[in-house]
């Protein structure tokens, strides 16, 4: 690759069980045992980088904004452009401050009952709109309700309404009736917040119906929720008095711009993809592929109805996401997943609602804390078939999409 590196290439060595770094070799990147390691390192130099940066001559701080790092964890990743600002972005630039009264106005948010989502949530209550946690049980989302309602005492006189929705993204027989209940109910839906995920569950994982786990809760249940869906937002978004480009799909995305698989998406021969050993989290890369890929089908399929569907990396926090890490991952990346869940909420906030996302903007990226960014180029070069230069991965992978989801809808 033709890119500046951050810093020198390294790559993990050791014989006999030890391990130890090694320069001008393939660097590793993502957090899986000892890649750790190098993550932090790239991270914590990244942000020295930055520091300097903004002491430094022009023509040196024109060079430091422009390094880049070349991550790789066993097969060679995409360049990641603008780094530091990926691991340490600027203030947020929406906040709860912004948003206007939501009286009136209905949103789901999957994953609400914790973390970002909870903290979404309890943003979108405040602001007095009616918001739909969903989540894999009545006790979550029960709970979820009862703690919110205690910590927003203070504003009770204007908060919204806060319902449940129970819905198990690993189990896709439970969106159908969920959906239809929340039809029966409403008459609208402003927001559809895809925020729930799974990462790097144990080697092997699946969901009730035998896809890889992170595939099938990060994609094929989304997908699902969202067709399900569809007539209610169309609906909405046609409906007199809804403002222009105010109804939106947010799919979360992880940080695309710390490196892709090549191709973003690897397919076996009956167009599935497939269920890699390595590179580390090749698989959690593969869903959030699929994530941007649907945030861009639905944007050409609701678009002309005046609907938003935009992908977002909501930055790195303390969040359940990292559950399934141990101690040493937890404690090595303490340095980089540091802030709080609330800011994740802020990045989802801008996506959702916004006035900077313009037409223009549908079926684009955002990134943390609440900023317009690109796509890397191999998914951008997947939404586009062959003859058009690219490499027609989405099109197989929302033909993979279709044939699983089909006796769900």
């Amino acid at each position: 690759m033709s890119s500046i590196h951050l810093l020198p290439r390294l790559r993990m060595s050791g014989g006999g069980g030890g391990h130890g770094f090694r320069n001008n070799d393939l660097a590793t990147g993502f957090p899986n045992g000892f890649n750790s390691h190098i993550l932090l390192r790239q991270a914590t130099v990244a942000r020295d980088w930055q520091q300097s940066a903004q002491q430094s001559a022009p023509e040196e701080n024109f060079i430091a904004r422009k390094l880049s790092a070349e991550i790789s964890c066993g097969d060679k990743f995409a360049a990641a452009d603008a780094l530091p600002n990926s691991f340490f972005p600027p203030p947020p630039k929406f906040t709860d401050k912004d948003l206007p009264s939501l009286k009136g106005k209905v949103y789901i948010v999957t994953g609400g009952a914790s973390g970002v989502g909870y903290e979404l949530v309890k943003i979108l209550y405040v602001a007095g709109g009616t918001v739909y946690i969903a989540a894999r049980s009545t006790s979550r989302c029960e709970g979820a309700i009862e703690k919110i309602k205690l910590e927003t005492r203070g504003s009770a006189s204007n908060n919204g309404e806060l319902k449940s929705m129970v819905v198990d993204l690993a189990d896709m027989t439970t969106l159908k009736p969920a959906a239809e209940k929340f039809m029966r109910e409403e008459t609208r839906l402003d927001v559809l917040v895809h925020n729930a995920a799974v990462m790097d569950p144990p080697a092997g994982s699946k969901n009730k119906h035998g896809h890889d786990l992170e595939v099938g809760t990060n994609c094929l249940a989304p997908y699902v929720l969202t067709l399900l869906l569809e007539p209610i937002i169309s609906r909405t978004a046609t409906a007199p008095g809804t403002q222009p480009l105010s109804v939106r799909i947010v799919w979360v995305v992880s940080m695309l711009q710390g490196g892709t698989l090549p191709g973003a998406m690897k397919f076996d021969k009956n167009g599935v993809p497939e269920i890699l050993e390595k590179p580390i989290m090749g698989n959690y890369l593969q869903s959030k592929a699929g994530s941007a890929w649907l945030a861009d089908e639905f944007s050409k399929r609701l678009g002309s109805k005046g609907v938003l569907s935009i992908s977002i990396h909501p930055g790195l926090m303390r969040t359940d996401l990292q559950r399934n890490w141990g101690f040493f991952k937890t404690t090595a990346m303490a340095l980089l997943f540091r802030s709080p869940p609330l800011f994740g909420a802020y990045s989802e906030l801008y996506a959702g609602f916004s006035p900077e996302i313009k037409a223009e903007h549908n079926g684009g990226h955002m990134m943390a804390w609440g900023r317009i960014a690109e796509l890397p180029k191999d998914i951008v070069k997947g939404m586009k078939s062959e003859a058009e230069g690219g490499t027609g991965a989405k099109d197989k992978f929302m033909k993979y999409c279709d044939r699983e989801v089909k006796d769900f809808l």
